[in-house]
């Protein structure tokens, strides 16, 4: 079923039987499907703002919830870590969400990245939690390697695998679509139980290096030739149209990779440039580089799209809670370890220039590891028929560390007060279902993102965040949502309350004392 007819039927189906979806939910428990994109900024998908194909995401968008925003951890591992356990740290006492499924009489499955800070606990790795886990640590290539030079393993269930000992349908195999052929083996044994299922799925897409299959490449050349200048204001215009921006946002300027512990690892490399004064061939190169990753992101559409197949032929969908979202936004650690290949096969090991990435995270400010908005600022999408009002916006914010709180009440379950004989540690965030419901719920006092040095720390209208571990920033985001307006000088009282209420988190990351705001 092509990408058209799958999204008219899925809506079809939607209207047809959606009014019975209440009563059901009254009885079931939902099946609960969380999928994780990686290093994607906050406009790569369609329904926020992409030129790039995503109808299968975007169908979840237009019938379910999207959140304008939704802050992540910044960083790979800090966002795994915070919001499967529903911590900003954490370590013993840590308890993972598929804990709580299982506890509630769930079949577990995973399928994808796992990568995790230091402090979450041994018992919380996936062999630990899910029935059926198959799981990479960090990168990984998405064809098989020519060589084991950059090759790192792959795990089913805890036991190594090689390439070679990796199941796949289609030749040659590629990461993003053997993944899910795992998930859906699963799936099917999971439909053949009474009880319900939570299906993980973390993607690795569209994290270099910059691999992708030809044909999905092939529909993308040329649609970048018109350069990052003109399609940020492209996708700036679309983002307002479509509501996902408040109305007062405005188009940051261009801005390169002002990170001085992780910059580009090509030497001569600028971070932005014009892209009117580039030579028709440099354009072109240009182009192949992100029509590479439009193809990635769109290879996991499509893998997305087989799990809804799935799931809708096998009557699941409707009693089914989806969830899309992503760890950090775009990356603009440009590298090429492999000379004189161009992105794309798999004897290559290309990311994305600052300039792509900058174009990723339109309208904000910044990238990966970094607390602006550009950085810790991404996509939130659930998804739940009879429960969440199809096509709804909301602008009250969340967090990756109301995951946790979320299934809890969606469960309908009582945290722990133990685990692996440690006391719980008490969650940071909180519920998102009134949200989903099309309430509004009280908003947490603080959101934290970003590494140490890039730090991010929001307590109601206002943000203090730093660079390269400078001076703090000040911020207004309701007025000033991409940050163009630093305050820190003109209100330095409120800069003063909002650092001392940070100091007094660290080093736990736990409030410590009444609230003073």
């Amino acid at each position: 079923m092509d990408n058209y007819r799958q999204l008219k039927y899925f809506v079809l189906i939607r209207i047809v039987i959606g009014s019975l979806a209440c009563s059901e939910h009254d009885s079931q428990k939902p099946n609960i499907v969380l999928i994780m994109a990686d290093d994607i900024g906050f406009s790569d998908v369609g329904c926020y703002g992409s030129e790039i194909e995503t109808p299968n995401i975007d169908l979840l968008a237009y019938e379910g919830l999207r959140f304008t925003t939704f802050y992540n951890m910044a960083k790979c591992n800090p966002t795994r870590s915070s919001m499967l356990t529903g911590l900003y740290n954490g370590g013993n006492g840590a308890v993972h969400i598929a804990h709580l499924t299982k506890e509630a009489g769930y079949n577990n499955i995973m399928s994808g990245k796992e990568h995790f800070d230091s402090w979450v606990p041994d018992y919380c790795k996936a062999e630990k939690v899910f029935d059926h886990s198959f799981y990479f640590w960090a990168t990984t290539e998405y064809f098989r390697p020519p060589s084991g030079e950059f090759e790192k393993p792959f795990y089913l269930e805890g036991r190594e695998l090689k390439a070679e000992e990796i199941e796949y349908e289609k030749s040659p195999m590629y990461k993003t679509d053997f993944i899910t052929d795992y998930a859906l083996k699963w799936l099917d044994e999971a439909f053949g139980k009474d009880d319900p299922f939570f299906l993980y799925l973390p993607f690795h897409s569209a994290h270099y290096p910059l691999q992708a299959r030809p044909e999905d490449i092939a529909k993308y050349r040329g649609k970048y030739l018109k350069g990052w200048d003109a399609l940020r204001q492209q996708r700036f215009e679309k983002m307002s149209g479509l509501g996902v921006l408040p109305e007062n946002a405005q188009l940051s300027p261009p801005e390169g990779n002002l990170n001085k512990f992780r910059g580009p690892l090509v030497p001569g490399y600028t971070d932005y440039y014009p892209w009117d004064g580039l030579s028709d061939d440099q354009k072109d190169s240009l182009d192949l580089e992100m029509a590479v990753y439009a193809a990635m992101v769109d290879r996991m559409d499509q893998n997305i799209g087989r799990v809804l197949s799935k799931l809708e032929e096998n009557g699941k969908l409707e009693n089914t809670l989806i969830m899309f979202l992503v760890d950090n936004g775009a990356c603009p650690f440009y590298t090429n370890k492999i000379k004189d290949v161009p992105p794309g096969p798999d004897n290559s090991y290309w990311s994305l220039r600052a300039s792509w990435a900058n174009l990723g995270n339109t309208p904000y400010r910044q990238y990966k590891q970094s607390g602006h908005e550009g950085g810790s600022h991404t996509p939130f999408i659930a998804y739940w028929p009879g429960v969440i009002e199809p096509g709804t916006i909301t602008d009250q914010p969340g967090h990756v560390v109301d995951l946790s709180p979320t299934f809890l009440d969606v469960l309908k379950l009582q945290y722990p007060d133990s685990i692996n004989g440690h006391p719980t540690l008490s969650l940071d965030g909180s519920s998102l279902l009134p949200i989903f419901k099309g309430e509004d719920r009280e908003e947490p006092d603080y959101f934290i993102s970003g590494l140490d040095k890039f730090r991010m720390f929001r307590s109601g209208d206002y943000k203090i965040v730093r660079l390269n571990g400078g001076d703090w920033e000040l911020y207004n985001i309701k007025e000033d949502p991409s940050e163009l307006h630093n305050l820190a000088s003109i209100l330095p009282e409120k800069l003063n309350e909002l650092s001392n209420y940070y100091k007094r988190l660290e080093p736990g990351l736990k409030l410590k004392g009444p609230i003073v705001r």
